[in-house]
């Protein structure tokens, strides 16, 4: 126990000094880093076509793991659910889609913990994956994002690879159906390269939307002038919830931020829950996720927009619920 906490620490400490030394070029970064993004290629809306990404078989399937160890809780989440071998097949390409949206070091938990990351990078490829890709289009600069929280220096690490969102790598998307996400730039490179999609987001209260879970965790995918549907918060998490069919998505409760979300800044805005949820339904693990928050679904519109557009239910108790 004392060896394995001690390489834990010496992984952290790494980290954070990688870290550390990206502050500089990060702050110089951010001074020149346009919000909107890259340019979008010019690709017809409707020759872009997302794939799903849902493995047959493994529909409406949540786990809970309690524990303060996020190597040790995802594990044994995933192990209740058959294992990521049930989910990710050899020769298999997988995008982690993180949450590594501003440039903050992971204990203020705004971003997806580099330790989840590393660990769910390694049991793909355990479980025989070709290639495993990290990759987010963060608010700020992406390479210092990805180097500042840690993400980038564990995803390296577990061997896996960074995808920024440059020039070339974004299409214009527009939902079938959608109301906002029409001939919209998205980060579309990864998406169409995976033959699996798995998404790795914190548990945080949000100042517009209530709570920023799983499904919020693919706001990250867009690109353009996306503050504008901060006026049509529930809308958008609806459609992203729709655009986006995981394989897996895997919510982190294990330091919870409860106030000041989603950039908080202190840890006193965090609170330790000890919960991992992993699941096939987005919709089912952020209702569990909005309960680490004390908040329900009345409280989250865009949870009952979600389920009446067909992308998951509420219900989670009327899955295969799993608690280890």
């Amino acid at each position: 126990m004392h060896q394995r906490l001690s390489t834990r620490r010496e992984f952290m400490r790494r980290i954070m000094g990688s870290a550390l030394a990206a502050v500089g070029a990060g702050a110089l970064g951010l001074l020149f880093w346009d919000p909107r993004g890259p340019a979008v290629q010019t690709v017809a809306a409707e020759s872009l076509s997302l794939p799903g990404f849902a493995v047959p078989g493994q529909a409406g399937k949540v786990a809970v793991a309690h524990g303060d160890d996020r190597a040790e809780t995802v594990t044994l989440a995933l192990k209740a659910l058959g294992g990521m071998a049930s989910f990710v097949r050899p020769g298999d390409t997988v995008l982690l889609k993180v949450n590594a949206a501003f440039a903050t070091p992971p204990m203020l938990g705004a971003t997806t913990h580099p330790l989840l990351v590393a660990k769910v990078a390694e049991l793909c490829l355990q479980a025989g994956a070709g290639r495993v890709m990290v990759a987010d289009n963060p608010i700020n600069d992406p390479a210092a994002c990805l180097e500042l929280t840690g993400i980038g220096p564990a995803a390296s690490q577990a061997g896996a690879q960074v995808i920024l969102p440059v020039t070339g790598r974004f299409a214009s998307y527009t939902l079938p159906g959608g109301q906002l996400l029409r001939h919209w730039p998205l980060f579309s490179e990864p998406l169409l390269q995976a033959d699996k999609v798995i998404g790795l987001a914190t548990v945080k209260d949000h100042h517009r939307s209530g709570a920023s879970l799983a499904i919020k965790n693919w706001y990250g995918l867009l690109g353009g002038r996306r503050n504008i549907f901060h006026q049509q918060i529930h809308t958008i998490l609806t459609e992203l919830a729709l655009m986006i069919k995981p394989t897996l998505v895997i919510l982190d409760g294990t330091r919870s931020m409860m106030t000041n979300g989603p950039t908080g800044g202190s840890v006193d805005d965090l609170k330790a829950t000890n919960t991992m949820i992993a699941g096939t339904d987005p919709v089912a693990v952020d209702t569990l996720g909005a309960a680490l928050l004390g908040k329900s679904v009345k409280d989250l519109p865009y949870l009952s927009k979600a389920q009446a557009a067909g992308a998951g239910t509420v219900d989670y108790r009327s899955l295969h619920l799993f608690e280890v």
